[in-house]
């Protein structure tokens, strides 16, 4: 079995996770069908190999499709997962998956994230009955992996190409690009599509620093929250509050009288109908 990701650097769509697995007696065949890295063959190419592996039996394969609003989330919690963790838990997920099918994996070759060493004994510790093989350029050594790379990168570009927008805002359009912070037609898009007040569409990584630039003439949003959930500024009321800024959003300052929650007393809107905050039911 072979594992390989697409997308974990463009700040826009998902990450995908893909593996391919045959007979190991099959691995000479593998050899002979021109599976190579996905990033250096045109797309045609990928979607012709990947129709091919699709319709040979001898050959199984599987993915993981990670949004990007849970590669945000996840990213701009309280208690962050990192993009390696998240990483290493979908090859994990696509292995467990595998065996829970009744197939018996005996070699699995997996393209690192992070310390190769140690991603490799933590598969080894979580499947003992596997032998893992962890490297840098696994897709461009072990065919095996380089077909796992080839759905991965199919799969994801197919998803970016379907994509519909959740949102109904006038003027919205797919011509992003290639997806990565450095594309110029990707900037533009990213332009043309921000929101003072929501941000982006959700095919956005927002947790991306290449978005953080976009919002410095964003709305401030105050947010009140209980003192034990949220690390905020404590004001008149004892209650505490958390700005998006903590989370990755910056904004411009604005006059007291300008905003309507200014962090020295409640919401009009909560004071307006006598509204509390109630940590207990009972």
């Amino acid at each position: 079995m072979g594992i390989d990701e697409a997308g974990r650097g463009p700040v826009l769509g998902p990450m995908v996770y893909g593996c391919l697995y045959c007979a190991c007696s099959y691995q000479k065949t593998l050899s002979s069908l021109n599976f190579a890295d996905s990033k250096t063959l045109k797309e045609e190419k990928r979607e012709e190999l990947f129709e091919n592996l699709k319709v040979d039996n001898c050959i199984g394969w599987e993915v993981d499709v990670i949004d990007p609003r849970e590669l945000s989330a996840k990213m701009l919690r309280k208690l962050k997962v990192n993009l390696n963790e998240i990483s290493h838990n979908s090859a994990i997920g696509l292995v467990r998956r595998v065996i829970n099918m009744g197939v018996l994996l005996t070699e699995v070759y997996v393209d690192t994230v992070g310390d190769a060493e140690k991603y490799q004994i933590k598969l080894s510790e979580i499947f003992p009955g596997v032998k893992f093989v962890v490297s840098k350029k696994a897709d461009s050594l072990y065919p095996v992996v380089s077909g796992a790379s080839i759905v991965a990168k199919v799969t994801r570009d197919r998803a970016l190409r379907d994509w519909v927008p959740d949102e109904t805002a006038d003027n919205m359009h797919t011509n992003f690009g290639s997806g990565y912070p450095g594309d110029p037609e990707t900037k533009a898009w990213l332009e043309h599509h921000k929101h003072s007040l929501f941000g982006f569409p959700t095919l956005v990584r927002f947790s991306w620093g290449t978005c953080t630039p976009y919002f410095k003439d964003s709305v401030e949003v105050l947010w009140e929250a209980d003192k034990e959930d949220e690390e905020g500024s404590r004001n008149g009321n004892g209650k505490r509050q958390l700005k998006l800024s903590n989370v990755g959003f910056t904004g411009y300052k604005r006059k007291t009288e300008d905003i309507e929650s200014s962090g020295k007393g409640r919401c009009k809107f909560f004071q307006a109908r006598r509204l509390e905050l109630v940590s207990s039911f009972l």
